[in-house]
């Protein structure tokens, strides 16, 4: 096949994925599903300019192209559930206290599950591990324990995420058993590897292949690019690291099964000189099944879900057209989707806390605000939850104050964060100032609902 022939089977491919990523994550339905349909708008640009411009086509256009990353990412979309992030950048500390970054491909079920999508070919992986990649280029293993550090200092309801590098043009045997010899789960072809002799090492060179975006870093300041969204936040799954040839293995249990000790066991740094054996599929592994975040049961209820609980609202006074916007807006979604049955349905058979600061700043808005069922409301509300000191969490205290950052948002959810409950809110804008600045809550996020009981006689009836 021409290398012209090669450019439009790459072009058609780019349209077709680009299709099928706007249908799967198209109209704002995935966080960082921008960013993706723009990287894949930048490919299918870059093609089609090498196709105008006419004249002799070079392989290094083609080598350039980003695409078989991008097809990892859309086939890993596709092929996992609860997803809730692509193309997210994590910001964690190095073991010498530095700053870093990592961007994880796909965050699935619900946050649990990290997804490294590899696009790469198992012959250059390979080569790369022993040591004939570029300067400065990292293998899939240093990789891996990069991922590995990183998830151990994030969390979803107090666990740590699972991470699963996901090969879609293969992986050599001895680069899978030590992936799941450091809690990393694989998916994909796991390819058998021989020993190389030294008349055949001698002038053996890496395959010619661009690394195609595996390595690539985030933005220097974390922010996606293309679609101006902002960037926002288990135990670990290894597969089985020995493998019977020509035997299917299911993903198994690591030493510790399945909860990382927090004692990484260290790759081996000088692998035996060996070479990918294409023909030989050892092993076809599959996503681990969708893991469901366990129910945290204990709850800090924020100002806000306190007002939303009590909110006339929320209990049938949705149907008027009041003078403030604000309010009207809030009531048309009332109408549409009843934010009180969800509270109660996140707080069933849970233990429910409310700190100091937030029950001294509700209790003074209900009475400066509110209507006397709302009032009645409020009081049986706080009679049904352990009131508690107000106790944020160090990490919280770290925080840089602002107005987005206020010190009576820093009371209430690191007081969340220290009896390790989830935060039931309304308030994104503090849920996302704090990610940015590093600290990521564990949260319920709900639409607002404000007292409105009191408007009620001035408002127009539906």
């Amino acid at each position: 096949m021409s290398l012209q022939e090669v450019l439009q089977q790459r072009i058609s491919s780019a349209q077709s994925l680009l299709q099928q990523a706007q249908d799967l994550c198209g109209g704002g339905r995935v966080e960082g599903g921008g960013k993706l349909l723009g990287r894949l708008r930048a490919e299918l640009r870059f093609l089609r300019r090498v196709q105008s411009e006419g004249g002799e086509v070079k392989a290094s256009h083609l080598h350039s192209s980003n695409l078989t990353h991008l097809t990892a990412i859309v086939e890993s979309l596709q092929s996992v559930g609860g997803v809730v992030a692509l193309l997210h950048v994590f910001r964690y500390t190095d073991s010498a206290g530095d700053p870093r970054s990592l961007q994880v491909d796909v965050v699935s079920d619900g946050g649990l599950t990290w997804v490294k999508a590899v696009g790469r070919k198992a012959e250059a992986l390979h080569s790369i591990w022993q040591g004939g990649g570029q300067y400065g280029e990292k293998s899939i293993i240093s990789q891996a324990r990069d991922f590995l550090s990183a998830s151990q200092q994030q969390e979803v309801q107090y666990k740590h995420p699972h991470v699963v590098f996901a090969f879609y043009n293969g992986v050599s045997h001895a680069m899978a058993q030590q992936l799941g010899v450091m809690g990393v789960s694989v998916r994909g072809d796991i390819v058998a590897v021989n020993a190389m002799m030294g008349e055949e090492m001698e002038g053996e060179e890496p395959e010619g292949e661009e690394p195609e975006g595996e390595g690539e870093e985030p933005d220097e300041d974390g922010e996606p690019d293309e679609d101006g969204e902002e960037e926002p936040p288990s135990p670990i799954v290894p597969v089985n690291a020995m493998m019977e040839e020509g035997e299917e293995q299911p993903v198994g249990e690591g030493p510790n099964g399945g909860e990382d000790s927090g004692e990484e066991e260290e790759p081996d740094e000088d692998p035996s000189p060996s070479r990918v054996q294409r023909g030989r599929v050892l092993a076809r592994l599959s996503f681990p099944a969708q893991r469901l975040p366990l129910s945290c049961l204990s709850v800090n209820l924020d100002i806000t879900t306190l007002i939303s609980c009590v909110s006339s609202l929320s209990h049938g006074g949705c149907f008027f057209s009041f003078r403030e916007g604000v309010l009207t807006e809030q009531a048309a979604q009332e109408r549409l989707s009843p934010v009180l049955p969800q509270l109660r349905a996140f707080m069933e058979g849970k233990q429910l806390f409310a700190c100091s600061a937030a029950v001294t700043d509700f209790r003074l808005i209900l009475e400066t605000l509110g209507g006397p069922g709302e009032k009645q409301r409020g009081e049986q509300l706080l009679r049904s939850l352990t009131l508690m000191e107000d106790q944020p969490s160090q990490r919280s205290l770290n925080l840089t104050l602002s107005h987005k950052v206020t010190q009576r948002s820093v009371s209430i959810f690191g007081t969340g964060d220290s009896l390790r409950a989830v935060t039931m809110t309304a308030n994104g804008r503090f849920v996302r100032a704090a990610a940015n600045q590093g600290v990521r809550y564990n949260v319920f996020l709900h639409q607002p609902r404000a007292l409105t009981e009191g408007k009620e006689w001035r408002a127009t009836p539906l």
